[in-house]
Parts: structure tokens; C-alpha cells; sequence
């Protein structure tokens, strides 16, 4: 679906209602699932990807029906950051029979937990963020019939962020500090570090934390003895926020890099805006971007929900489309029709940018290098590994 629409419409969601169930007033719906971490530790990905699952919908109605005399309607259930009631909420979801698809889970944890639901419900998921390496795969490599992705892996934002610091930030000497409680930290680290030293890099320390961890003067303190030119934290915005904080009062100047998991304003809150200068992540999105689309989005998103989109939320918006994309491809609401479609889409035109699903499932984009100055977004680039 083309996302280039008149204000006017994007003006017209202030009045629209802000509650997570979509109710509409036609007879015949097609429903969307939402699977998502709205409360618990993911709640900061999962709440906002409610919201822009739940825009999305109420956009596309307010065009008219879909397919012939059909509107959307979402069901969006909170899965508490917790993988048992992720496999709970599909279960739940799935059993509507008038469900097409289900958009979420955000992480990849609650993600691989509705697999086998939505596996043996013949109910394609698209997932907005679930960024763990071949998520999309089974066991036995093959490919997930029912399951999609929008964003990047771990490995290539791994690889992207350790090209870049090698071929732009012109660094020779890395330390890497890694969250060693997760999948998503370590999988960005080995692929970081895999990548710039095939570059010729040297990888002079690899540190590690832990989730939940809030004193890093330890760790720091050794780094500090290190002669390095870029530290790589491949963390979630809660402890990275802290190790910015930490590391800038220690007297560690030195350009930092992270992955998407630093996309959070909260990262700026916890490391205090005077200490978050020349730090980089790999993102999916900028809110600095001029498209159109990009804008008309944003705008939209603020005036519905009184805050700014992130990039949680526009990969949410951009799955959520996709799905309404492929159901009128399809022409029909039918399961394995709609999951056809999602497979074979060509240039999708999305708020994250223009990309195609590969064999595998995934997306065909590059990333977007966010440099953060004084806590704000000083630039964003598109940089590919490849």
C-alpha cells in the first residue's frame, strides 16, 4: 500500500477514537490480531506498536471498504513481555475466525513463542521487530510458511555498525561491551566483531554485562586502560542509557556505537542529554526524513496519540500496511491467499523505506546510521554493509 495521502485525511484521525480494540460500525469486518508486549519489560516496543497497528487500520477505513464492502477491525492483546502468554494471545487470536494476520510479537522471544500457534492456525505473522537471527527459519533451515518480518537481523545491523565504524568513524581499535543475558546483544557483538576483523580491525576487549545491571564503574573503570578508537554496546536503551551516562562522567570520550535498541528517547533521559554526543546506531527508521510519507505519518501518529512516533512505531505502521497491502493484492481475506502475498511483495513503499521479502522472509533494505548529539538526532544515513 502507497502511503502518500492528503493532510486532510491525516487531520481527520484526531477525531478518531484512541481505545486498542477497533470496533467498526459494517457488518461484514476482517479482523487483524495484535500481538503485543504492552505491559512489562517490553512495554516501551509493544505499546507504540499498538498504536501505529491500530492508526493504520483506522486510516485505511477512512478510505472506504476494503475488498467489496469490508472494513478492518483490530483485536490487540497484551502479551505482559511474558513468551508463555505470547502463545496464549495467539491461541486466542486465531481462534477468530475472521482474523486475516496478526502484526507482533515485538521482541524475539515472544515472537518464537507463537510460532507453533500461528503455524498450525495457517495465520500469517508479520513481525515489526524481531531482529534474532533466522527467526524466520525452522529448525531444519527451512522457511516459516506463515512468518514475515519488516526489519533487518542482528547479524547484518551487527555487520553494518562494524563497517561503518571501521570505513567512516575511521577506527582501528574497538571494545565491545555486550548484555551476555541476551540473544539480541550477543548476536550483534559476534557479528560486529567478525566483521571488523575481517575489515582489519582489532577487537582489543570484550566486556560484558548483564540485563538489569545499573553499576558499570567496575567494567568502565578497566576499559579506561584501553587504548581503543570506538566502543561498540550492542544493548537495549535501559542499560545502555546508564553505560552512556557512566562512561562520559569516567572520562571515556571516544565515539560510541550501538544497535537498534538504543531507539528510545528514554536513552536520553537515563544517560542525561549533555553526555549523549557522538553516539551512533544502526536504526529503521528517521524521523528527520523529508519523504511525504514520512511526515504525513509523524503527523498523524502525534495528532492521534499526543506523542512523536518512534521507530517502533513506524515498523509497526509499515507491518500493519503490508498486511492490508496483501489482503487486496489477494483479493480476498482468505489465510493462505493473504500469506501468499505477503511472500511475493515487490517494493513495498513503507515509512521505513522501499523494500521486498526475500525467500527467507525478511526484508531487502539497508539501514539508517542515526548520529546523536547532545541527545538529538544530528543525522541519519542510509549505510549498507553489502
Amino acid at each position: 500500500m502507497k502511503f502518500k495521502k492528503a493532510t486532510s485525511l491525516f487531520l481527520a484521525t484526531v477525531a478518531l477514537s484512541s481505545a486498542l480494540v477497533t470496533s467498526v460500525s459494517a457488518q461484514e469486518q476482517i479482523v487483524i490480531g495484535g500481538n503485543f508486549e504492552m505491559s512489562g519489560g517490553a512495554a516501551a516496543y509493544g505499546s507504540v506498536m499498538a498504536k501505529a497497528l491500530e492508526l493504520a487500520v483506522e486510516l485505511r477505513n477512512a478510505e472506504g471498504d476494503v475488498l467489496d464492502g469490508y472494513q478492518l477491525a483490530t483485536t490487540i492483546l497484551d502479551n505482559k513481555s511474558d513468551l508463555t502468554e505470547s502463545s496464549s494471545v495467539a491461541t486466542r487470536l486465531t481462534s477468530d475466525d475472521k482474523l486475516v494476520g496478526i502484526i507482533g510479537a515485538a521482541t524475539t522471544g515472544a515472537s518464537q513463542a507463537e510460532i507453533p500457534v500461528i503455524t498450525e492456525a495457517g495465520v500469517p505473522a508479520i513481525l515489526p521487530a524481531a531482529t534474532g537471527d533466522g527467526i524466520t527459519l525452522a529448525n531444519d533451515g527451512s522457511v516459516l510458511e506463515y512468518l514475515f518480518r519488516v526489519c533487518f537481523a542482528d547479524s547484518y545491523q551487527g555487520t553494518a555498525g562494524a563497517s561503518y565504524a571501521f570505513n567512516e568513524l575511521g577506527a582501528k581499535k574497538v571494545a565491545i561491551l555486550s548484555d551476555q543475558a541476551t540473544d539480541y546483544s550477543q548476536g550483534l557483538a559476534n557479528a560486529f566483531k567478525e566483521e571488523f576483523e575481517k575489515l582489519g580491525g582489532e577487537v582489543v576487549a570484550n566486556a560484558s554485562y548483564q540485563s538489569g545491571d545499573a553499576d558499570f564503574s567496575a567494567t568502565l573503570t578497566t576499559l579506561l586502560t584501553q587504548d581503543f578508537d570506538v566502543l561498540y554496546i550492542p544493548g537495549y536503551y535501559t542499560e545502555v542509557g546508564l553505560i552512556i551516562k557512566q562512561a562520559r562522567e569516567f572520562g571515556l570520550t571516544q565515539p560510541i556505537v550501538g544497535g537498534d535498541g538504543l531507539a528510545s528517547d528514554t536513552l536520553v533521559e537515563l544517560a542525561g542529554q549533555a553526555n549523549v554526543n557522538d553516539v551512533y546506531y544502526t536504526a529503521h527508521f528517521s524521523p528527520n526524513s523529508e519523504e511525504e510519507d514520512v511526515q504525513n505519518f509523524l503527523k498523524a501518529y502525534k495528532e492521534k496519540f499526543g506523542q512523536e512516533a518512534d521507530s517502533f512505531a513506524a515498523l509497526s505502521f509499515d507491518a500493519s500496511n503490508l498486511l492490508i497491502d496483501a489482503i487486496e493484492r489477494a483479493g480476498s481475506a482468505d489465510r493462505a491467499a493473504v500469506t501468499k502475498a505477503i511472500a511475493e511483495t515487490q517494493d513495498f513503499d513503507g515509512v521505513t523505506g522501499t523494500f521486498s521479502i526475500d525467500d527467507q522472509h525478511n526484508p531487502v533494505k539497508p539501514v539508517t546510521m542515526i548520529k546523536l548529539t547532545a541527545g538529538e538526532i544530528e543525522s541519519a544515513e542510509e549505510y549498507s554493509a553489502e
